[in-house]
């Protein structure tokens, strides 16, 4: 039997959608590669918090620029785990950048045309032989705009901020709900309104609003999408 051919899963939607999620589900069962594009702009929010460059809600972009070029964001997987790990400058920074105050910074630097050049890049090296599933809010209109299976995800505000205050406690993280759901409105404002590829649909990406759906409801939905893409998928 012959192997089915290997494609270019994009995933792309609002924050706290469920998006790696669906994607690491997709890719654990298709034997594919995870590429979680959002933690590269976090570990470079991260770099920025480290380094000094952020004071309040300003950040030194001119200062952010001149090092850029020498910032080395990398993945690695954990066979213990079966994840996929984020690392900056050579240390496992996986959990750090999933905090608030790297959430609260990623909207400074993600505008940041520079920035997006640079980890466009990075993910369309990552993803050029295919057999990826990447998530982010540009990947089917800008990183791969002819990837064959595109999906967009949505869902209400207060039911994401529910499920990321929920995440975020559970790692043991010390939050308010009203600040979860305060972030969540900035980021959908920065996200649609920024000059440099802003978070939109793309016209042939399947729209999957999950607010009443559960994980294993969603990923019949999209395994279905992907079959009729690539023809019969083996059972993993």
């Amino acid at each position: 039997m012959g192997h089915a051919k290997k494609i270019i899963i994009a995933i792309d939607g609002f924050s706290s959608c469920g998006k790696s999620t669906l994607a690491k589900q997709l890719a654990h069962h298709l034997h594919y590669t995870y590429i979680d594009s959002g933690a590269m702009y976090r570990a470079i929010a991260l770099y920025c918090i480290e380094n000094g460059l952020v004071n309040g809600d300003e950040l030194n972009d001119v200062a952010l620029l001149r090092v850029l070029p020498h910032i080395h964001i990398g993945f690695k997987h954990d066979d213990a785990t079966q994840r996929s790990e984020t690392w900056l400058d050579g240390r496992n920074v996986e959990h750090r950048i999933r905090e608030m105050d790297v959430s609260n910074t990623v909207t400074l630097v993600s505008p940041i045309p520079e920035v997006r050049a640079k980890l466009v890049q990075l993910q369309q090296e990552s993803g050029k032989n295919g057999g990826v599933v990447m998530d982010g809010r540009d990947i089917g209109t800008v990183v791969f705009p002819r990837a064959e299976v595109k999906f967009f995800m949505t869902a209400k505000p207060e039911i994401r901020a529910e499920r990321r205050y929920l995440e975020l406690k559970g790692r043991g993280t010390k939050v308010r709900i009203e600040e979860v759901l305060r972030n969540i409105a900035r980021r959908d404002k920065d996200d649609t309104t920024r000059a440099a590829d802003p978070l939109i649909q793309a016209p042939d990406a399947h729209v999957i609003d999950n607010s009443e759906l559960t994980s294993s409801e969603q990923f019949d939905i999209a395994m279905g999408v992907i079959v009729k893409a690539i023809g019969v998928v083996a059972e993993a």
